[in-house]
């Protein structure tokens, strides 16, 4: 896929590249986003996006700020327009007035977006566009709506018929194994040796997805630990000198990191297909194995204690999981859907709260987040169809019987 790609950048930029570089353009980003919305010419066309998006790359945030705000201001809806063409539209529903009203209710910058992601490139330098717009004007609503049309188009360029599952070992090529060990967002890698205790023993599996256009930016990636049982502790999946086991004798697949590479593409959702898709192939693979699960951290656990006036986090195990497991079950956002961001990634996908376990993470960073406690999410290929229209119509939690009945405990002991 690389080869191919890298075959097609050149013959692109033989054709398009090369013209019109003889000079820079050194006209105001307006000017020259308003002449790719109207030209029609490919090879013009293909020139101005190159030149705005190279621009744009050498801003600084105040230049990039002002380019933002160009186009959530002057390059938006009319809404006049908008109300003229729905009029029509109610008043005789053609295929003209309907026309006439999607042309209407669609922002010129979205165009700009399509025109621009036309040249080699060009879709990883809109996805970083959007990281620094997401940066850069997090609380202002017109901003914000700009970044509306950004996830509108990503939602169809990235959804998962583009995308191409990719097994990371450690013979892949070294560049794509520097952005894991950058990438890792959960338990840092810490060297090219952690790396390789990872990827290479029989018992360890790692898969990103990819897309065409970015074929050496793992868009997602996750770590899997082939095991004999069910885990619970982090220590014990990345110890050292842990005994490598042969992958025919393991019934357990743990997925326990999960890391978005690309700020630019927060809140379109890969994950989900991630787990399912590598856990239907690995069960292919390795019919041995029986149990799908996460090893999870749980980053809002010690935020609800203190703000549940707890004068300290208990030492004793079985309290500390029952309150874990309260906080799982029974801690809600206004919208009904639970507080812990994780819990709802994993519960939204059609997994199950299985286990919870006590001192499975004492990083500095797990005792912080969470206490060092974790959670197993099970994913039950059989089920998680049903738990996940169960959630989402109703934000039903599934857990296990030991889950509920850890947190009964809980409701119990504060009564």
């Amino acid at each position: 896929m690389t080869r191919l790609a890298d075959l097609l950048s050149t013959v692109f930029e033989r054709r398009y590249g090369a013209r019109g570089r003889g000079r820079a353009d050194t006209r105001p980003m307006p000017e020259l986003a308003a002449e790719l919305i109207g030209t029609q010419g490919e090879v013009s066309g293909q020139a101005l996006a190159r030149t705005i998006l190279d621009r744009f790359e050498t801003l600084d945030d105040d230049g990039k700020l002002e380019f933002f705000h160009h186009l959530a201001g002057e390059m938006t809806i009319n809404p006049k327009q908008v109300r003229t063409a729905l009029n029509a539209y109610e008043a005789g529903q053609t295929k003209a007035s309907y026309g006439a009203f999607l042309a209407a209710a669609e922002p010129p910058r979205q165009e700009l977006i399509r025109r621009l992601n036309q040249v080699p490139g060009a879709t990883h330098a809109l996805v970083e566009m959007r990281a620094d717009l997401l940066r850069l004007g997090r609380g202002e609503d017109a901003l914000m709506a700009l970044d509306l049309d950004f996830r509108h188009l990503f939602a169809s360029w990235f959804n998962r018929g583009f995308l191409v599952l990719r097994p990371i070992s450690w013979e892949s090529p070294a560049h794509i194994l520097e952005k894991i060990i950058a990438y890792e967002a959960v338990h840092a890698i810490h060297s090219w040796e952690d790396l390789r205790r990872r990827v290479e023993p029989a018992d360890r599996r790692c898969f990103a997805f990819f897309h065409p256009a970015m074929p050496d930016e793992p868009l997602i990636f996750v770590e899997v630990a082939l095991t004999r049982g069910t885990p619970g502790s982090v220590q014990a999946l990345l110890a050292q000198d842990r005994e490598v086991l042969d992958e025919e004798k393991t019934d357990t697949a743990v997925f326990y990191s999960i890391s978005n590479c690309q700020a630019g593409l927060a809140s379109i959702s890969f994950g989900n297909s991630l787990i399912k898709q590598v856990a239907a192939d690995l069960s292919i693979e390795l019919p041995g194995l029986k149990t799908f699960v996460t090893l999870s951290p749980i980053p809002g656990l010690t935020a609800w204690l203190r703000d549940e006036e707890l004068d300290h986090v208990p030492e004793d195990d079985a309290q500390m999981r029952a309150l874990a497991a309260l906080y799982l079950l029974r801690a809600k956002r206004d919208n009904g859907e639970p507080l812990d961001p994780v819990a709802r990634f994993h519960l939204g996908n059609g997994a199950s709260v299985h286990q919870v376990h006590a001192r499975a993470d004492t990083s500095p960073n797990g005792l912080r987040q969470s206490a060092g406690v974790m959670v197993n999410y099970l994913y039950d290929l059989s089920k998680v169809t049903q738990n996940h229209e169960r959630f989402a119509a109703s934000s039903q939690v599934a857990a296990s019987s030991e889950v509920r009945a850890l947190a009964a405990a809980a409701d119990k002991a504060r009564a």
